[in-house]
């Protein structure tokens, strides 16, 4: 199994400790999964690695990784709309699928110290998995970074490192220091494992309602679990599972929107934009690096992409919190992208709404 570069092509071991081709480009797996069979869930596994006939897992390694990640909820929240409770997850967060698979990878290949950069959730999930696994791990984080957020990486024996400035600045400022000491570099941006992992989010859908619905929301900063869908739904697509794509409907905060200007101007890259301070802070990214990634999927398949306003994001916080579910701003943020939606095409029946974090995660 190999990595193969976006860009010039070149091959490299998955085994290899560098983040990136030399050309600059980001490394993509070659990996063609199984086609999709619930015949071929490990149904007495409890946790996502049920689906481990459909990773890419090197040995044994997940059993001494696993925290019991997945098989999160699908709950009705009215008569359209369904949430997966993603937030039900040791980290209280969707960053475990991909942690714990980018974890059991760094595991068995060797990997003995990692650093990341985060706006929080994921920093969390790979700081635990690391604990997990024995493996040091230090996370950057953006200053705004929610306290809470902080506490919990740290509470994981992660050192963290605050970086003034945008989540932008604190990517480059990780990056740096993975260049000029060779450390290698736990991103769930940058190594294809970690969507590896949050395909799964499907794959329990599927299982779960035997059926893939007709909407599916998703919020989007740099792609994490945008790219996961995609990657599903073309191993769905391939397995005769589905014979045409769902509506995608891809959710950005209008204060940092490069995808959703990009796609509406029909560009290849992301637009150039200067980030403003945002509630939905989890998906800030004003460069996404997998950005000509996700476009050529948006292209490729004529999903949607909306924006969050911000206006709008305590307003859904709260609905959904006076319905019992408590999430984190960034994820009442695709709520209330949704509900502008419905109100601009009507209604919006069969939608799935991922519910990404957990409500006390964001106080700040």
């Amino acid at each position: 199994m190999n990595y193969r570069c976006s860009s010039c092509g070149q091959t490299e071991d998955v085994a290899s400790r560098r983040p990136k081709c030399a050309c600059g480009g980001l490394w993509l797996l070659d990996y063609l999964a199984p086609g999709f069979d619930l015949a071929r869930v490990e149904r007495d596994t409890w946790s996502l690695f049920r689906y481990r006939a459909f990773l890419p897992l090197q040995g044994e390694t997940w059993r001494e990784v696993s925290l019991g990640e997945g098989l999160t909820p699908v709950i009705p929240l009215d008569e359209e709309v369904l949430l997966k409770m993603d937030y039900c997850m040791p980290t209280l967060s969707f960053k475990d699928r991909g942690a714990a698979v980018l974890v059991a990878h760094c595991k068995a290949i060797g990997v003995e110290a990692v650093v990341q950069d985060s706006s929080g959730n994921a920093g969390n999930s790979v700081a635990a998995y690391c604990a997990r696994a024995g493996i040091a791990c230090e996370i950057f984080v953006p200053e705004g970074t929610s306290p809470a957020k902080i506490a919990m990486i740290r509470s994981h024996g992660a050192d963290v490192t605050v970086v003034p400035g945008t989540r932008d600045m604190c990517a480059a400022a990780c990056r740096e220091k993975v260049e000029r000491e060779g450390r290698f570099y736990a991103s769930h941006v940058y190594n294809p494992f970690f969507y590896e992992g949050t395909k799964t989010y499907l794959y329990e859908v599927y299982e779960q309602l035997g059926r893939v619905p007709q909407r599916l929301f998703v919020p989007l900063g740099n792609g994490t679990l945008f790219i996961g869908i995609v990657r599903a739904l073309e191993e769905f697509l391939a397995a005769g599972i589905l014979t045409a794509m769902p509506e995608v409907i891809a959710v950005q905060s209008e204060r940092c929107d490069p995808l959703a200007r990009a796609a509406a101007a029909g560009l290849a890259q992301p637009a150039p934009v200067t980030p403003v301070p945002t509630l939905a802070e989890g998906i800030a990214i004003g460069q996404p690096m997998r950005g000509a990634q996700i476009l050529a999927s948006i292209r490729k398949y004529n999903f949607t992409v909306i924006t969050a306003r911000e206006a709008r994001i305590l307003e859904a916080r709260a609905a959904l919190a006076r319905r019992g579910v408590f999430c984190e701003h960034t994820t009442a943020a695709t709520y209330a992208a949704y509900l502008d939606y419905r109100g601009r095409h009507g209604p919006t029946p069969d939608s799935l709404l991922p519910m990404c974090g957990a409500g006390l995660k964001s106080e700040h």
